[in-house]
């Protein structure tokens, strides 16, 4: 039986465990709006001959890759996810082989190996809820759609093996908010933090706005302005351009809801 998506209300309210009991049991749905108060979180899973490269990646890229926490070679749990899987709990993942997608899966069982380790990577969907607290529409959840993702001409700091574009989620901000925006999101720095772009987008790279990369077409309401911050779909990036023989992500926008608060991550 396909599991139908809560309402609005209703998986704002949801605790991280009920939310992931969910996406175990089979909801595959972009994961913004719920669970509101807890940090979401990025994921990249490698094989242990590559976590070297990725931690350095990540340490040189602290903006789009801000480590939360990191499994060791087998682990499917930790504090971040009391009692959960990370083979099963988020709604939809993403395989590549040689840099190429295989596979979308809602479970990673049979992708699983014991020399796997999973990199829990800072996500921007976290502090929506101060955004939103404050009176700042978030565009995506409020239409039900995915948050877009686009690669910028923004190079990531190479590391080991690992080389890519930094990936940018953008959020359309009323001109007169987007001020408040960036003072709000500055205070998450362990989430991606203040924008890394605001305007025009062409300036980054990005020719089409309504050409994602990553996630929906965006929705501009008159007179928003298209705001970019740094994305952990970075390393996924990474992956697609270097070509490890093996690597394993979130699909974008499809996070991890951690046992984490977000007032954690917040600094004065």
């Amino acid at each position: 039986m396909k599991l139908e998506q809560p309402e609005r209300s209703t998986r704002a309210g949801l605790t991280p465990k009920e939310a992931r009991e969910l996406f175990r049991a089979g909801l595959s749905v972009p994961t913004a709006g719920y669970s509101a108060g807890y940090a979401q979180a990025n994921l990249i899973i490698v094989p242990k001959d590559l976590a070297f490269d990725v931690l350095l990646f990540a340490q040189r890229n602290p903006k789009s890759c801000p480590i939360l926490g990191v499994l060791e070679a087998g682990q499917t749990s930790n504090e971040l996810l009391v009692d959960g899987d990370i083979r099963t709990d988020l709604p939809k993942y993403t395989v590549y082989e040689n840099g190429e997608k295989i596979a979308e899966p809602t479970d990673l069982t049979e992708y699983w190996r014991d020399d796997l380790v999973t990199f829990i990577v800072g996500c921007s969907f976290t502090f929506e809820a101060a955004l939103i607290e404050n009176g700042i529409s978030i565009a995506h959840i409020d239409h039900g759609t995915n948050v877009p993702m686009y690669k910028s001409s923004i190079r990531s700091a190479s590391a080991g093996s690992l080389t890519g574009p930094m990936v940018v989620s953008m959020r359309p901000i009323p001109a007169a908010q987007v001020a408040h925006a960036v003072r709000i999101t500055s205070r998450y720095p362990a989430v991606h933090g203040a924008p890394v772009h605001v305007g025009n987008p062409e300036e980054i790279g990005i020719t089409d706005l309504g050409k994602p990369d990553f996630g929906d077409a965006p929705l501009m309401p008159d007179g928003a302005i298209p705001v970019f911050w740094a994305c952990g779909v970075s390393p996924q990036a990474a992956v697609m351009e270097s070509r490890p023989t093996l690597a394993i992500g979130h699909a974008p926008g499809h996070m991890l809801i951690t046992d984490a608060r977000d007032s954690q991550y917040q600094v004065p």
